[in-house]
């Protein structure tokens, strides 16, 4: 009988490995249309050895055989690739940036259409909200949150977050130039903080591939927050062109604190509005 060996022992990726990272990632993209092919190698085997560790599958080609026998096991599987890191108003001094540099510019438009793409369970959705709300604009906003997880979007939806969060949340929005007491949007239980309804009222939730699926609309602000960073370097240059026809003219790229456009062949279209929070603006 085969032995599971410790993830230390097998995170060594050599031509058999990959080869075999290759037939798994192939076989899902396949049986469910999720494409992982062009993600960070190293990221996602370290999700793959995980999930081995879990299940105790003592080789990836057990799991490639598991992957195409066993329905359960794939959505295991996506849900593990998919990339579900994220807080309310996450580093707040970005927000506290949009607020000062982004938020003037919108308060001339009639309406604002804003993208979040790979939002995974909303916090930051509701923290944009929150923001719209604060400077007077969320009746004339519309925010668009995607992500390729259905799960996830689920959980976006309830705008349900553990409670024990919340002072860290709390410290965020403070942080980030928030003008009220935050205990002002939501309602507790002994578990969870239930954010009000009302910020739902202007929220659009959809699954979106980012990997394999189209522009959907025009948009004056596209974010994206620590997302690329687990796409290959080819992988990002084509999502960055998804979020340059997706803009607006004038239009808003927010990226996260890990990512970049300076190496990018797109970055002569956009100026920078406040570099080290990675915001840019579209200019044609």
């Amino acid at each position: 009988m085969e032995q599971f060996q410790p993830l230390e022992q097998k995170i060594q990726l050599n031509k058999q490995t990959n080869l075999e990272i290759d037939l798994l990632l192939e076989a899902i993209y396949r049986l469910s249309g999720y494409d992982f092919r062009q993600y960070n190698r190293s990221s996602i085997s370290r999700r793959i050895y995980n999930r081995m560790g879990i299940n105790n599958i003592p080789t990836i080609s057990r799991v490639l055989e598991k992957v195409i026998h066993d329905q359960e096991f794939l959505e295991q599987m996506l849900n593990d690739f998919s990339i579900n890191v994220t807080e309310m108003f996450r580093n707040p001094s970005f927000f506290k940036a949009f607020r000062e540099k982004v938020i003037p510019i919108l308060r001339e438009y009639p309406e604002i259409r804003i993208w979040h793409a790979g939002c995974a369970t909303g916090e930051e959705v509701y923290s944009m909200a929150i923001l719209l709300q604060e400077e007077g604009l969320i009746e004339r906003s519309i925010i668009y949150a995607t992500d390729m997880n259905e799960q996830v979007l689920e959980k976006a939806k309830k705008g349900a977050f553990p409670i024990h969060k919340m002072q860290a949340y709390t410290k965020n929005y403070m942080l980030a130039g928030g003008a009220h007491a935050f205990s002002e949007y939501y309602q507790t239980d002994y578990q969870y903080a239930y954010f009000h309804p009302t910020l739902l009222k202007n929220i659009i939730f959809a699954q979106h591939n980012l990997v394999t699926d189209h522009s959907f609309n025009e948009f004056h602000v596209v974010l994206c927050r620590n997302v690329l960073i687990y796409f290959s370097p080819k992988l990002q240059s084509q999502v960055h062109h998804l979020f340059y026809e997706s803009l607006s003219d004038k239009g808003f790229l927010c990226l996260g604190d890990k990512e970049t456009l300076r190496f990018e062949e797109i970055i002569s279209k956009y100026r920078e509005i406040v570099g080290y929070e990675r915001i840019y603006q579209k200019m044609y």
